[in-house]
């Protein structure tokens, strides 16, 4: 019994530090994906204005 009370408290440091880097990355991971949809739909803004005709070009 006195080994599971030395290693016990290893253990719990390492799964507290290994979920704190899982949210680390998902959270990372979600960032990237909102500025990948950000950056298409202000790249698609930017396209379409100019396939359109509008009075000016007349």
């Amino acid at each position: 019994m006195e080994y599971v009370a030395v290693i016990l408290p290893s253990l719990v440091v390492g799964l507290l530090f290994w979920f704190a880097m899982k949210a680390i990355f998902n959270a990372d991971k979600a960032e990237r994906q909102a500025e990948a949809r950000a950056q298409a739909e202000a790249d698609s803004l930017a396209v379409r204005p100019t396939d359109r005709q509008g009075p000016e070009s007349k």
